[in-house]
């Protein structure tokens, strides 16, 4: 047996086998061969999500050996990527080409395939989360069948599978409608939270891409306000000192102090935080988009997000904001908000809606059940959609009410996998039993 453990520690597992294949054919092969015997399969991304959607109770397929771009057509701006391949290795790879993901989230450790099946999104009010921007998948289904889908072929599967849950089959290649390369304006400073709140329906429809950050027991927000800039604006980046004063000093080693410090005597909590509320620095750069998206992550925690309609959010963060007082264990970490266009994919977050994300936090080794049990009542009330990847208690029965296309997935699921071959005990709960 292999031991496996997600990012946050939240999840661990020791499957019997772990294959690694190195091709569509040998995923292939290996598929049928366990369906074969019976035995259950769950594909390996990078193990940033939270919940235990990549929990292997038998076998695990590996797909660090299946990496890299596979085709790009520079004409139509259309990359085809193996599933394996990082965020971070795609967005590289990317930039050699000269071309550009449209929107990304803050986080590039994930596979593509594990980004996209969990619904990973990034932030702004006109833009959709990354599986808004596939235009076809490969698939290996749970016969070793090697299926393809688009908007024109098989479109069902197309829509079950840009947010697929890893439930319908082992995605081998993603194809995106990237774009050429593009510069970001950054601008990121600390401002009154009250401000914020009042502003903020006006802030996102302003920005390209707007997000903040609340600090539960301080006065202001940490807000991002990022910008697209025409081609061949010169890049503005902040200097490498400065970008490690701010990022890995203050982001990551003292806020990971100042939590060790809140974790060992909470009553420091509130303080500390008011403290870290007050510290924030303000800071303007440009750079390209995926410098510009991304930051590094030092500082682990455990995380729920959901997805509430936009017209609901002021009142769902009035209701957590007078929540987090009453709490018995404080809180160490901010809350994130962001937003998203709708789009038509059956199971992500924003089918059918303008959303707003709210993300609350704790970090690793302090209580957090309280916490996240109240907040899932407070979103529950507005039909808050919980992020795939991020923990949450809902099941298939809860969830049904909340996704239109809920039995359209089931039912493109039982003609993918009629033997459940690659269910897990997560799905079962959030899906129902194969």
């Amino acid at each position: 047996m292999t031991p496996w453990s997600n990012w946050a520690g939240t999840a661990k597992a020791s499957p019997q086998r772990v294959h690694r294949p190195r091709s569509t054919a040998e995923v292939a092969d290996v598929v049928s061969g366990i369906a074969g015997s019976g035995r259950r399969v769950r594909p390996w991304g990078s193990g940033h999500s939270f919940t235990a959607i990549a929990v292997a109770e038998s076998d695990a397929l590996d797909l660090t050996r299946w990496t890299g771009i596979e085709t790009a057509d520079l004409e139509t701006h259309r990359v085809t990527v193996r599933a394996g391949t990082t965020i971070k290795q795609l967005n590289a790879e990317l930039d050699g080409l000269g071309l550009a993901m449209t929107n990304l989230g803050d986080i590039d450790a994930q596979t593509i395939a594990g980004a996209i099946s969990t619904g990973t999104h990034g932030t702004g009010a006109r833009f959709g989360g990354i599986s808004a921007q596939i235009v076809g998948l490969q698939l290996v289904l749970a016969d070793g069948s090697v299926v393809t889908c688009s908007a024109d072929e098989r479109p069902d599967l197309f829509n079950a599978a840009r947010v697929g849950l890893g439930a319908l089959g082992v995605i081998t290649t993603v194809t995106l409608q990237c774009e050429p390369s593009f510069v970001l304006t950054a601008q990121e400073r600390p401002e009154p939270l009250e401000q914020v709140l009042e502003g903020f329906d006006e802030f996102a429809a302003a920005c390209d891409h707007f997000e903040f950050y609340w600090f539960p027991y301080g006065k202001n927000a940490l807000v991002k306000r990022n910008n697209r800039q025409p081609l061949g604006t010169e890049r503005r980046p902040l200097s490498k000192v400065r970008q490690f004063v701010d990022y890995e000093l203050t982001e990551n080693v003292a806020f990971g102090g100042i939590c060790r410090l809140g974790r060992a005597v909470p009553k420091l909590v509130q303080p500390l935080g008011g403290f870290a509320a007050q510290v924030l620095s303000a800071r303007e750069y440009s750079d390209l988009s995926h410098r510009v998206f991304v930051t590094h992550r030092g500082v682990r925690f455990v995380e729920s997000e959901y997805a509430v309609p936009r017209e609901s959010l002021l009142d769902v963060l009035a209701e957590l904001r007078a929540l987090v007082p009453r709490l018995e264990n404080p809180v160490m970490f901010p809350v994130e908000v962001r937003v998203a266009a709708a789009d038509d994919i059956w199971l992500s977050t924003a089918n059918g809606r303008d959303s707003a994300y709210i993300a609350i936090h704790q970090f690793v080794g302090m209580p957090y059940r309280e916490y996240f049990a109240g907040f899932e009542a407070i979103v529950a009330q507005v039909g808050g959609r919980p992020h795939w990847g991020k923990m949450h208690d809902l099941d298939a029965h809860t969830l049904r009410t909340r996704y239109p296309h809920f039995d359209d997935f089931l039912r493109v699921r039982k003609e993918c996998d009629p033997a459940g071959t690659f269910t897990n005990t997560y799905l079962d709960r959030v899906l129902g039993p194969a």
